[in-house]
């Protein structure tokens, strides 16, 4: 199904760079369209239906929120994304409440950016996909909504906003609920499942049998706790209040029952929460280490013709050389006591004609 895509910026370099970011989708079923203004926006929104529409907030004429309700007011179920270069908090929060879809500063941060785009538009996501969840009547589905389950409950209890079971390929296995701002997730839980790999490498050169790190982000948006599960996995919980002086211990109690429940889900699936040591490889066997009998054998053996062959031409070259080194030797001897220009004599024969002092 065609889908289409409504680009807003008054800067033209800005649209370029949307538009060739959006290209890496290779996606046919999106239809592009450009405006530098709000009214040139309006009028692309009047001559065609509009499924995403992408904007700055500061536009000539009128702001993005603005033009998303003159835009909505003629197609409800538009999906927005706004980019703004102003960092106010208090902005953020009226865009958010306008019901955007995804909120951006510049510069812009790609992944998040496409990510949202896949998701706004309902397409397969190829940036950051979800780990597919098993449907069928098997085990693996009954592990699946078995994990499902000790989440939503978790989060039920302890009043969170969101609740994800994280594999280390920064891919959501489980999840529940949802980020304050959903259109970071691809940047924070990447960030996130890198200080899982700097955790999984800390308990190995400390020589422990399992990760017991754990990682609390205190104020923001939200309350961020993130917990390794085994070295697979990690677990993180986002919500208001939850570390707090008075609520942090309660909620990391809680927590530490959480990862205990899901590795035994995990072990169920065949995931295993072992830390494995690197051992030192075995020392190689000396080089002179090769059985006698082989040397005895090489020693017996009749050369071929072709090696034969090659033996007395190798016996030719050292004789070659031989006779070389010899050559290069008397030179220099000679060199000693005649010198090869016939112009120059050397300092004997000087002497014996009487040149110089000391001889006959």
């Amino acid at each position: 199904m065609l889908r289409n895509l409504l680009l807003v910026d008054d800067q033209r370099d800005i649209l370029r760079l949307l538009r060739s970011t959006l290209d890496t989708l290779k996606n046919k079923d999106i239809q592009f369209y450009e405006a530098q203004s709000g009214e040139e926006a309006l009028l692309e929104s009047s001559r065609h239906k509009i499924d995403m529409l992408i904007t700055d907030y500061k536009l000539p004429g009128m702001t993005g929120v603005e033009l998303m309700h003159k835009v909505r007011a003629r197609h409800p179920e538009v999906k927005v994304v706004f980019i703004t270069g102003m960092t106010e908090r208090k902005m953020r929060e009226e865009m958010l409440n306008t019901g955007a879809f995804a909120i951006f500063d510049k510069p812009i941060p790609m992944a998040d950016f496409l990510d949202s785009v896949e998701r706004g538009l309902g397409l397969v996501q190829t940036i950051f996909p979800p780990e597919v969840a098993a449907s069928g009547p098997g085990e693996e589905a009954q592990s699946h909504t078995k994990l499902s389950d000790l989440l939503a409950n978790f989060r039920q209890d302890f009043n969170a906003d969101a609740v994800f079971l994280l594999n280390d390929r920064g891919l959501i296995n489980a999840r529940t609920g949802n980020l304050y701002d959903p259109s970071m997730e691809v940047s924070l839980i990447s960030t996130l499942m890198s200080i899982h790999s700097t955790s999984l490498k800390v308990a190995r050169l400390n020589h422990q049998e399992s990760i017991e790190s754990y990682h609390v982000f205190d104020g923001g948006d939200h309350d961020l706790l993130f917990i390794p599960v085994t070295p697979l996995y990690a677990l993180l919980v986002a919500g208001k209040g939850l570390a707090n002086e008075d609520q942090i211990l309660d909620t990391v109690r809680g927590l530490l029952s959480l990862r205990s429940q899901v590795e035994k889900a995990l072990a169920s699936m065949g995931v295993t929460g072992e830390l494995k040591f690197k051992t030192a490889p075995a020392a190689a066997p000396p080089v002179d280490a090769t059985p006698k009998k082989n040397t005895d054998q090489l020693a017996k053996a009749t050369p071929s013709p072709e090696m034969e062959a090659l033996l007395k031409q190798a016996a030719g070259e050292k004789s070659q050389e031989k006779y070389t080194d010899d050559f290069w030797d008397t030179a220099a001897h000679d060199l000693g006591r005649k010198s090869v220009n016939p112009e120059v004599i050397s300092l004997e024969e000087a002497k014996k004609m009487g040149i110089i002092p000391g001889g006959q």
